[in-house]
Formats: structure tokens, sequence, C-alpha cells
């Protein structure tokens, strides 16, 4: 199983080998705004990065926030962490083209889910 993945305007592009390890929405201001809460965690392992290593641009983060977060320089498309050294990190799931074959299980951070939002 190979679940494809891009950004809007197709230049980064990137596969996943296998299902992601799990998925979930984090409700926190910063993920929000960046348009990436529902989130997939992959391996390093699995994950492969097929186009666009020069459109990922790196936003680093403000304390209290310790992840970085990444985004397409062309279209703006909010990504994850794709260049993350760490063995495990989190990919866009609104990035994925195909059915990742796995679904949110946990949700962080509710305190902060705006009061429209309903879980």
């Amino acid at each position: 199983m190979e679940i494809n993945g891009s950004c809007v305007c197709g230049s980064v592009r990137f596969a996943i080998a296998g299902r992601p390890k799990m998925m979930g929405t984090c409700h926190c201001s910063r993920c929000r705004k960046l348009g990436a809460s529902t989130i997939v965690f992959v391996g390093r392992e699995q994950f492969t990065l097929t186009a666009g290593d020069a459109y990922i641009e790196t936003v680093q983060p403000a304390p209290p926030f310790i992840y970085h977060r990444s985004f397409c320089r062309r279209c703006g498309t909010s990504l994850g962490e794709p260049l993350s050294p760490d063995p495990s990190f989190p990919i866009n799931a609104h990035c994925l083209d195909d059915d990742p074959g796995v679904r949110i299980t946990f949700h962080e951070h509710e305190e902060d889910r705006p009061a429209w939002e309903e879980t």
C-alpha cells in the first residue's frame, strides 16, 4: 500500500509506504491557524519526498511552541513536518491524495477548541 500526497499546486509531492501510525486532531490555536489540525504520524522509513524539496519553507516556532511546521512556498499549503529528522513526525492529513487507512483516534488541546467547533 502506498499513499500519495501533495500540496495544492502539486510542487511538493510525497509518498507514504504503508499505513500511517495514527491520525489525530490538535485543537491548539497554532495548528488551527496553520490549517493543519488533523495530522497523520508517519515513520521516517515510510516517508519519501518525491518532488519539491526546494519549495518547502519551515516556520520556526515561538515559545511556548516547540514544533516546526512547513509549508509550500508557492501555494502556501501547510505540510506538517516533512523535513523532520525525528523517527516519527506529523504530516497534514488534508494533503493526502489517497485514503490513509486510519481514522482519528485522539484529540489534543480540546480546551483550546473554538466554541463553534464540535467534536
